[in-house]
């Protein structure tokens, strides 16, 4: 049944005629009740006369309508629907919304279905998904060990074959634990793209919603359609456009960091370590290139989550509650929030100041890759494990997660092959934020085995160079001061023709695109491209920035020359490029 639920299958079943929303999600409906019992997954299986409304009101469209025409989906119960109760896993905390969350109302308007509101650690306070009042959730693969969490139930719902996609939040890896343990793709989007009105606070500083998908390009289509800004969250924020779509094109290399073997922790596990090294062979494979990093800062600033100030800010939501009644919250979330009323001001800035140094530190060692490869857990625990040392085993689960929201990262979850019990093994990808779409299109080339053929944009952009600009000559430095940096010297295809200009004081060329060019020697550089417009502003007629082709086929942007700048200008082009002829001028 997963199969037959991931999004593209699903449209096509739909108009085919195979199947209607009506006689699916019913089936859907009626399954979840029989695995519930085992699973534990669903806390409130929408019946069928709520779901009523839902499918009523899709007969009135065709299937070519709404983007998410039909398409089943599972809530965690720290998700407003409208109608339903959301208990975030306490009884004693329930409430009933009037409205949807944000996401939801989206999610109901592309024509999506709600299957049921899907169980979690209480209060989103756990990475393991067995810290709940109604039950632990079990492994959807093997019986021995946790679904991961806290985002539990709504792994298990796609995991299962129960929904095509599920909802999720992610604070300090809720949105990627379950994704690894279950062996799916799990997308912790960067900090405000998904709307958080409607749900209820871990951290409301770091919350992030989240999805869970089979695939990759699933996540991707999904973020497209739900990245908009909420005037209701103040802590959204706009979508750049070089993060806003994917599409698969030309072939481009990459950098991707990998922790230093003294940070890399597998905490014992003896598969862990050669799954890890297969999956950077696989990067390596689709055209990346590793890149040892020091991972001491990360790990530091996870360390942040839990002992610093933060735990206060869980306990904002829940320390009324726990004190007025105890016993309605579990004593393993009471061991986690003991100490957040002693948390001071003092002890508030101090961890701030720490924290902003470490993202400083951070954010330059990101600064010259694409993307960061880790696993996403070092080792799976067992429930056994769980039941003996909760906060401990919990903790372990952490290790490479706890950090990517305090320091503003998106990450995407991928599965990354079994272990020898059969248990699902995943990595993660992570970058600067805004580059959730480019992170999306290089875990859909590690699910596929393709190279990775430029799917998405990330925050930098590739200019080609061809005079002034080029390493060590007059120009170089407004590409330099922007934060610019070298990807490869290479030539243009052979169309172009190169010609000095004539004006100054600093010489430029132009080339110019004819029937009868030659290869031109150009180099491409990568700046941040909130950078872009003034490096652009920078540029005197008749040169501008328009498409380069190289020899390799790709099309980049790069500077051009209007044909009416070559009058009188001297023709160059068999030097080959600017710098030989520079050098032969000398």
């Amino acid at each position: 049944m997963k199969e037959e639920l991931r999004l593209n299958t699903l449209r096509a079943r739909y108009a085919s005629g195979e199947t209607t929303p009506r006689e699916l999600i019913l089936a859907l409906r009626q399954r979840a009740e029989e695995l519930n019992p085992e699973y534990r997954m669903f806390l409130h299986l929408l019946s069928v006369e709520e779901l009523e409304p839902y499918l009523a009101a899709l007969e009135t469209h065709r299937p070519d309508e709404l983007p998410l025409y039909g398409v089943p989906f599972a809530i965690k119960d720290n998700i407003d629907l409208a109608g339903v109760p959301t208990t975030a896993a306490c009884p004693a905390y329930a409430y009933v919304p009037q409205t949807s969350s944000t996401v939801v109302q989206q999610l109901i308007s592309l024509g999506a279905i709600p299957l049921g509101k899907t169980n979690l650690d209480q209060f989103a306070t756990g990475l393991n998904g067995t810290r709940s009042p109604y039950g632990a959730c079990r492994n959807s693969v093997h019986p021995d060990y946790p679904s991961g969490g806290s985002s539990a139930g709504s792994a298990l719902a796609v995991a299962l074959g129960l929904a095509s996609f599920a909802l999720g939040t992610d604070t300090a890896g809720s949105g990627r634990v379950p994704a690894a343990l279950n062996d799916l793709v799990g997308l912790k989007p960067s900090k405000g793209l998904l709307s958080t009105t409607g749900v209820v606070p871990a951290c409301r500083t770091l919350d992030c919603v989240t999805t869970f998908t089979q695939t990759a390009e699933e996540a991707s289509e999904l973020l497209g359609l739900l990245a908009k800004v909420d005037p209701s969250d103040e802590f959204s924020r706009r979508n750049p456009a070089w993060n806003s779509g994917t599409s698969f094109g030309d072939v481009r290399t990459f950098r991707f960091g990998v922790p230093a073997a003294q940070h890399l922790e597998f905490f014992g596990c003896p598969e862990g370590p050669r799954l890890f090294d297969n999956a950077v062979k696989r990067l390596e494979a689709l055209g990346g290139t590793a890149v040892t990093l020091d991972f001491a800062p990360f790990l530091e600033a996870a360390r942040l989550l839990y002992e610093g100030p933060w735990v206060a800010e869980r306990y904002s939501v829940v320390g009324e509650l726990a004190q007025r009644q105890p016993d309605a919250v579990l004593p393993v979330i009471h061991a986690v929030l003991r100490k957040a009323p002693e948390v001071s001001g003092v002890d508030t800035f101090r961890a701030q100041y720490r924290l902003q140094a470490l993202k400083a530190e951070c954010d330059r060692l990101l600064a010259d890759l694409d993307c960061v490869l880790t696993p996403t857990i070092g080792r799976p625990v067992t429930l056994k494990e769980l039941e003996d040392e909760p906060v401990l085993r919990n903790s372990e689960l952490g290790y490479y997660t706890n950090f990517m929201n305090l320091l503003d990262y998106a990450a995407v979850a991928v599965p990354n092959g079994f272990m020898a019990n059969g248990l699902p093994s995943g990595v993660t990808l992570f970058g600067r934020p805004f580059t959730d779409q480019y992170l999306l299109s290089v875990a859909h080339a590690f699910q596929q085995g393709d190279v990775i053929g430029r799917p998405a944009r990330n925050d930098m952009s590739r200019i080609v160079v061809c005079g002034a600009h080029l390493e060590g000559l007059p120009l170089n430095w407004q590409l330099v001061q922007r934060g610019g940096r070298l990807v490869e010297a290479t030539v243009s295809a052979p169309h172009y023709r190169l010609f000095a200009l004539a004006g100054g004081p600093v010489k430029r060329p132009g080339m110019v695109r004819t029937h009868d060019g030659v290869a031109i020697a150009v180099e491409v550089w990568e700046l941040p491209s909130a950078e872009l417009g003034s490096f652009l502003e920078g540029i005197p007629a008749p040169l501008g920035l328009g498409k380069v082709q190289l020899q390799d086929g790709r099309w980049e942007t790069g500077f051009i020359c209007e044909g009416s700048g070559i009058e009188g200008a001297l023709d160059i082009s068999r030097w080959g490029g600017w710098r030989a002829w520079l050098q032969s001028q000398a």
